[in-house]
Parts: structure tokens; sequence; C-alpha cells
């Protein structure tokens, strides 16, 4: 499994988002990305994560940041989710695993002692040449964009 540090040049992805449009990293190309991997749509930790961001949304692109979230779910499970909860920016569809694997983030999980494959919630800052400025991989739900910004602040 890949191993991405920061410093190091992010993937390039390009997969269809909730609405069946296809959506490349090199179309934010000369933006700050915000690209976070969740487990599951419509959980309670995916759906707190993915809430704070879009609750902190205005702030983070007047910051100059896009949002991106991506899991191994399906494009009509991506479309119910964004619309059940507002959610404003792209969800990515991987059901291929593609680009869970290309960031690393498809490892063995623990649930009730039972050990299984899943995505790690990890959140990578991308700057605008597309260079990892920061890994979170300790990802707090319900203040996952205040973690972002408090990693810039220093």
């Amino acid at each position: 499994m890949t191993k991405l540090n920061v410093g190091d040049k992010a993937p390039a992805i390009t997969a269809k988002n909730q609405y069946g449009e296809t959506v490349s990293l090199a179309d934010y190309q000369g933006k700050k990305i915000i690209l976070y991997f969740y487990p599951k749509d419509n959980t309670p930790g995916c759906t707190t994560e993915a809430c704070n961001f879009r609750d902190n949304y205005q702030s983070l692109l007047a910051d100059g940041f896009e949002v991106i979230g991506v899991s191994v779910n399906t494009e009509r499970s991506h479309r119910n989710f964004a619309k059940k909860f507002n959610l404003p920016f792209n969800l990515l569809v991987d059901t291929d695993q593609k680009i869970v694997n290309d960031y690393g983030v498809w490892g063995e999980k623990m649930l009730f002692g039972r050990k299984y494959m899943g995505t790690l919630r990890t959140t990578f800052l991308i700057d605008e040449q597309g260079i990892i400025t920061h890994i979170i991989d300790k990802v707090d739900n319900e203040r996952a964009s205040q973690q972002v910004r408090e990693l810039l602040a220093g």
C-alpha cells in the first residue's frame, strides 16, 4: 500500500461525483484543497464530519480552500447523502478503491473485535501546486474544519 508523506505530490484523481459529473484534481489547480476520506455515507461519524465541513464551507472557500470528500460508496449513495444533508461540495465515487489505495487510506480496521478492510478516515491538505502540506490521520469528526484551521495557524 502507498504511504504518502507531507511534501509528496498528491496522486492524480479523476472520478465521478454525486451527480455523475467527472471531477479531476487537476480542475482545482491553483486552489488549496481539503481532500477528506471517510468510510461510509449516512453513518453517524461520517455525517458529523461532512456537516462540519458544510457548516464552515463558506469561510473555507473565503480562505481559498475547496472541500472534496471521497468514499467507496456509489454515486446514488453520495447523491442521497449530499441531498439529505445539503452538502455543497463534491463527493467522489471510488467503488473500485483506486483512490483510497493511491492515497494509502484503505486498510485494516476493527469493530467489536472483528477485523475488516475499510477506508481509514484521513484528511489531506493540498496546496496550489498539488503538494501535500498536511495529513490528518486522527480526525475529530465534530471539529474537522477547525482541525484544518489550527494546523494552518501553526
